[in-house]
């Protein structure tokens, strides 16, 4: 519904608009593509600035020469004259504000008509189709199998999983992948770590690098192969590469296990699960690096073979095949990257940590190199998150390597808090981690304080007594105090935040938006009851509430956190 206004209020405003700039002198310097560029709508901030606003005055002053106060004054007054004289104008009213923001205000029916609209067909509210249905692959986590997914991980998970749904609703296909490193020196070093524990339980004395994986789960692992005699027996008969190569597979298969078990338990499930070493064995490495080579984009020096990155603005070009024929690690993640096109994805999006951050030149210049647009390819860098308890950061690790883990927080606090907390901070900002906030049963605590309210919705809608079918022809004109008509301005702007969250690829903005709509409602019960002796007051507020909790609920089930009836 957000976005039917919003496209019935951008053609009226670039009508309005044009109609202003046709008495300017032709030398202005506007072309109808300059309007199309620069006409953007918001919503404000503060609700005395109207339900709608735009500063495309600000943008077309310079263009056209003028003071940007005057130009909003001439296209508001264009669009105030055209909206009276069309019944079928949601606006309401036109005001200019400050130096020249355009402030719009709705009709009532406009919200009359969303309520209808929410209550119709709660499972489509949220949903609208500026993705077109474009194929969109979403790699995240992607973390090396050689242990549990750290805290780091889990906030990659909860926001590129919150992401992938997002898109979702913003009309795209989307596919979540999970890139599989299970070759290469890491996996190596877990295979030598979990056979040197191995012959420790076994009587050895042996030298274990620091290098090596030092946690206690290497040693789980070393034991569960030695307390099993057919294992040990099976073993003993191995020659010293069949060997390596078995311990080396027993890690990466009970890794991965448990990795999937705990992205399992976090609510995450991916469509793909894209292994390296298939991709190392299938030849696309060499097909890839084979194609720049015709496109001129890789070339030999110092008996290593290089790519030519800085074509394509990186700071210096890259060895993809050292001097020894071993491929760099972006050898295979351009070969990898040209797959995700060949099978037809149109945009690509990855999330890495913030260690990643120096490689996101090099890989979008492949991306280029390969013959795609630079946009095709989107990094998001999640910041990593520190827990606190008691008021003091909780260590993250220690010297045995040992790290806090997404399993540890979830066991703490549970997945609807623990996916909830990992989304409250922009992707590219610090996160603190308040666990024992998280656990708070009180409006201190976001996610309880949202949950409530769907809860709280949900028992007056039980004990009204009252059918839906009811409410259905409920008068809505009867709502009129200032805490319903928040509501129904806070149930609009869900599909505002939707797109927002979709453009800015980042949950964020809707943790923030399922507060304020959850303060909202809470305002609005401490102030006035939802049963009155006024049968159709009662009527058209449970209306109101109904569609909030839908709100609500479509809102968490985006994030992956539930919606309790009861609490």
């Amino acid at each position: 519904m957000y976005q039917k206004i919003e496209l019935q209020l951008r053609s009226l405003l670039v009508k309005a608009t044009e109609s202003y700039l046709a008495d300017l002198p032709a030398s202005s310097g506007y072309t109808k593509d300059t309007l199309a560029d620069i006409l953007i709508i918001d919503i404000p901030k503060e609700k005395e600035f109207g339900h709608l606003a735009t500063s495309v005055a600000f943008r077309l002053a310079g263009i056209v020469r003028k003071n940007p106060k005057d130009v909003a004054a001439g296209i508001a007054a264009k669009l105030d004259a055209d909206s009276r004289s069309d019944s079928a104008s949601p606006v309401k009213s036109v005001e200019v504000k400050g130096a020249g923001f355009i402030n719009i205000f709705l009709k009532d029916d406009c919200f009359f008509a969303l309520l209808r609209s929410v209550n119709s067909r709660p499972e489509e509210f949220g949903a609208f189709d500026i993705g077109r249905s474009r194929r969109v692959l979403l790699e995240f986590v992607s973390a090396n199998p050689t242990g549990p997914l750290s805290v780091a991980h889990a906030r990659q998970a909860a926001v590129g999983d919150a992401l992938a749904n997002i898109l979702i609703h913003a009309g795209y296909s989307v596919t979540k992948e999970y890139y599989l490193n299970d070759e290469g020196n890491q996996i190596n070093i877990l295979g030598r770590s979990i056979r040197l524990r191995y012959r420790e339980l076994s009587g050895e004395k042996v030298d274990f690098p620091e290098d090596h994986y030092q946690g206690d789960y290497i040693v789980g692992l070393a034991r569960e192969l030695y307390d099993d005699q057919a294992t040990r027996s099976k073993i003993s008969g191995l020659g010293p590469e069949e060997t390596e190569w078995f311990f080396l597979e027993f890690g990466v298969a009970k890794i991965l296990k448990i990795i999937q078990d705990e992205l399992a338990d976090f609510g995450v499930f991916f469509d793909e699960w894209y292994s390296q070493r298939a991709l190392g064995k299938s030849g696309k490495i060499e097909e890839a690096l084979g194609y720049l080579g015709k496109e001129g984009y890789i070339y030999e020096s110092d008996g290593a073979v290089w790519f030519k990155s800085t074509a394509f603005g990186d700071d210096k070009d890259r060895v993809v095949r050292k001097s020894d024929g071993s491929y760099t690690y972006l050898a295979p993640d351009i070969a990898y990257h040209r797959d995700k096109f060949d099978r037809g994805y149109e945009k690509v999006i990855n999330i890495w940590g913030p260690d990643h951050h120096g490689y996101i030149p090099r890989m979008r210049a492949a991306v280029q190199a390969l013959g795609k647009d630079k946009d095709a390819l989107s990094v998001i860098i999640v910041q990593l998150a520190t827990l606190f308890k008691g008021g003091q950061p909780v260590p993250m690790s220690t010297r045995k390597g040992q790290y806090v883990t997404l399993r540890e927080v979830l066991t703490e606090v549970g997945r609807d808090a623990s996916r909830f907390f990992f989304l409250m901070r922009k992707t590219d900002s610090h996160l603190d981690f308040d666990l024992e906030l998280a656990k708070k049963q009180t409006s201190e605590n976001p996610v309880y304080y949202i949950q409530y309210a769907h809860a709280r919705i949900a028992g007056i809608l039980a004990g009204a007594g009252i059918s839906g079918a009811d409410i259905e022809g409920a008068d809505l004109s009867l709502l009129k105090e200032n805490e319903e008509k928040d509501l129904m301005k806070a149930i609009f702007e869900f599909g505002y935040c939707i797109e927002l969250c979709a453009k800015q690829l980042d949950p964020y903005a809707l943790t923030i938006y399922l507060q304020s709509l959850a303060g909202a409602f809470h305002r609005f019960y401490d102030n006035h009851k939802v049963l009155t002796s006024d049968t159709g007051l009662t009527k058209a507020r449970l209306f109101l509430i109904r569609a909030v909790k839908i709100a609500l609920s479509n809102g968490l089930a985006i994030l992956g956190v539930s919606s309790p009836e009861r609490m």
